[in-house]
């Protein structure tokens, strides 16, 4: 089955910050509620960031924010973000990619972005190694909580920008067992990288389609 529209996921699949999302998240709530917020302390890699929202206020401010709270915290958030992006030390594209997107998008194939960040926050982060360009739409955690749902999005507006789209040809990759998830609760297959916190043997446990190292060796277009 030929493969027409790759839908990628961020951080740890494309590039990793060097901690800046935590670092943005950390003043955040310092700023405005004088809380400590170590996020890797209470989080999982490939959550949303309204779902990291929500459980910063359950367990390290001591109860369940208002969803105006919440949204304030995810501002407060994108508004820290562009400065620890570019003060970042450890900011690094994973192997292959840039090579890997400018190859499918000179073949035609449509990119779109499948990621946990709000978009503003999925921007900046592309945006230091300018990577934007290679995506003119997704799904996004400003979209929705779960990622399924923000997997159903991104599909959405690929349709719109690139129609017909059929599921059968659209790809997900992602390096989380959450990003595995997603992608087949939307009816997609799924490239599971090693490139993250998960081996090649657990993302092929996770039901990967494609379990592979990284974009060098094995991706299936």
């Amino acid at each position: 089955m030929p493969i027409t529209t790759v839908l990628w996921d961020i951080d740890g699949t494309l590039l990793v910050t060097g901690g800046a999302g935590a670092v943005a998240w950390q003043r955040a709530f310092a700023e405005r509620w004088g809380v400590e917020a170590n996020i890797e302390e209470h989080t999982q890699a490939g959550m949303t960031d309204p779902e990291i929202a929500a459980i910063i206020f359950r367990e390290v401010v001591g109860r369940e924010g208002s969803p105006e709270e919440r949204a304030a915290a995810i501002a407060g958030y994108v508004s820290h973000l562009e400065a620890a992006v570019a003060e970042s030390g450890g900011y690094e594209l994973m192997p292959g990619i840039e090579e890997t997107l400018a190859r499918l998008a000179a073949e035609g194939v449509l990119q779109g972005l499948v990621t946990g960040n709000v978009e503003e926050a999925a921007r900046i982060k592309l945006a230091r190694a300018d990577l934007n360009r290679f995506f003119g739409f997704g799904g996004f955690g400003s979209d929705a909580s779960d990622r399924t749902e923000v997997t159903e999005r991104a599909l959405d507006r690929a349709a719109a920008d690139g129609a017909p789209l059929d599921r059968a040809e659209a790809i997900s990759v992602g390096d989380t067992p959450r990003d595995v998830e997603a992608g087949h609760g939307a009816g997609i297959r799924v490239v599971g990288v090693a490139t993250g916190a998960y081996s090649v043997d657990q993302q092929r446990e996770a039901g990967a389609d494609w379990a592979i190292a990284d974009v060098i060796h094995g991706f299936p277009v």
